[in-house]
């Protein structure tokens, strides 16, 4: 046998439902999690044809280890406003910030230190996060400042209004901050 790997190559539709149901997971979440439209999993799920390709591996590996669901779940939002620090479309780490007690709290997603917003500090103090959204702007110290305040239509230095208008892009990375209201 020359395969590497023992992997199913195909499922079928009450099997994707039954997994689904025993996750709790509406078409739509379910859908949403593996990455494709509802009509898709509605018309899997009605089908009496075998599906193939990797929604058959999925399937399979949250049939066998549903807790990898809880590593993925977003938790909901402790503090007023969420931020996502993220590589291209990776979500690196997530923050929730209480600006008026001055609280953070945040969640990593990736393992390597590099990726995260706050590298191996799990617990940063709020001057800490003041210090973090400052380093995805401009410098403070910047010549002619006033140029590029005025250019992204701020009246003050503000990191998070800076960040609310360029989502803290900087030319020489693909880091970036989505800012949810």
């Amino acid at each position: 046998m020359d395969k590497r790997y023992i992997v199913e190559t195909e499922t079928d539709g009450n099997r994707i439902k039954d997994v689904r149901k025993k996750l709790g997971l509406t078409q739509k979440e379910f859908a949403e999690l593996i990455g494709c439209s509802k009509p898709t999993v509605e018309r899997w799920e009605i089908s009496d044809r075998k599906i193939k390709g990797l929604i058959a591996f999925v399937v399979a590996m949250l049939e066998r280890h549903p807790e990898f669901l809880e590593e993925l779940r977003l938790p909901q939002r402790e503090y007023p406003r969420r931020l996502y620090y993220m590589y291209k479309e990776k979500v690196c780490t997530v923050i929730d910030v209480d600006e008026l007690n001055q609280k953070v709290k945040i969640i990593n997603y990736v393992d390597n230190i590099m990726f995260r917003a706050f590298g191996t500090n799990n617990n940063p103090t709020y001057e800490e996060y003041e210090r973090f959204l400052e380093s995805r702007c401009f410098p403070r110290e910047r010549d002619k400042i006033k140029i590029y305040l005025k250019e992204l239509d701020i009246p003050f230095y503000d990191p998070m209004l800076i960040i609310e208008k360029t989502e803290g892009r900087m030319e020489e990375d693909d880091f970036w901050i989505k800012v949810e209201k």
